[in-house]
């Protein structure tokens, strides 16, 4: 999975970064309001962590422009422990959650979960599932049913992205974005090739029917009660 973190304190930026990256999750930092609410925009993360005093656009602007275009991401809010017109701001704004500063480890990544699990991101052991697809993120592994898909880690990020945006369209640019990265020197054409060979994994186990080709768009991965 992977987490957008806006906070303008380098050294509090560097020790949430470890935190979750600890837990396996891929990360994108921003010190800025401006570049946070940009790389935000691009639609790739599963998860924004977002300081409410930042320079340039604040929190609370971040939050409402996202919600305003439709961004479903989920967003936790870093506050100060007295703050509490931000707090209440942020959540009518649509954030879904806030930490106090100074906080615990165990919280932010407590409250993270909770988040992804009330958005039907992660199941409550922190699977990924759709239909017969089960993606184990603490082994990195996937399934078909009980039977392991051996993925590659390029296909692996490719089925976690999906699993973590069910019924929703990808672009190609966004699948591109979230797997090999902003700066990457491959061209998007990879997508295809590599969706190419998911999708055979896939259908060898059973599966192949729920990763969809949008002409024209990109992809889809259609929920189980979706799949004819």
């Amino acid at each position: 999975m992977r987490v957008l973190i806006i906070e303008d304190d380098t050294s509090l930026l560097k020790v949430i970064r470890e935190i979750f990256e600890s837990e396996s999750f891929l990360t994108d930092v921003a010190e800025t309001g401006d570049e946070g609410y940009y790389l935000a925009e691009q639609g790739i993360h599963d998860l924004i962590v977002l300081d409410v005093m930042l320079p340039g656009m604040s929190g609370i602007e971040i939050v409402k422009k996202l919600k305003s275009q439709f961004k479903s991401v989920p967003i936790i809010l870093l506050t100060a422990r007295d703050s509490v017109e931000d707090r209440v701001a942020g959540l009518d704004a649509g954030a879904d959650d806030y930490v106090t500063k100074p906080f615990a480890v165990s919280e932010l990544l407590a409250r993270s979960r909770a988040v992804l699990r009330r958005r039907g991101t992660i199941g409550q052991e922190g699977d990924l599932i759709c239909g017969p697809i089960r993606l184990a993120p603490a082994e990195r592994e996937a399934y078909s049913g009980e039977t392991p898909l051996n993925l590659t880690a390029t296909e692996y990020e490719l089925l976690e992205f999906f699993l973590c945006n069910k019924n929703r369209i990808l672009t190609r640019e966004q699948i591109f974005d979230r797997v090999w990265g902003f700066e990457s020197g491959s061209a998007t054409t990879a997508v295809d090739v590599y969706i190419h060979h998911l999708r055979k994994k896939l259908a060898a186990n059973g599966a192949g029917t729920f990763l969809r080709t949008v002409r024209g768009i990109g992809y889809l991965l259609k929920g189980e009660s979706d799949v004819q």
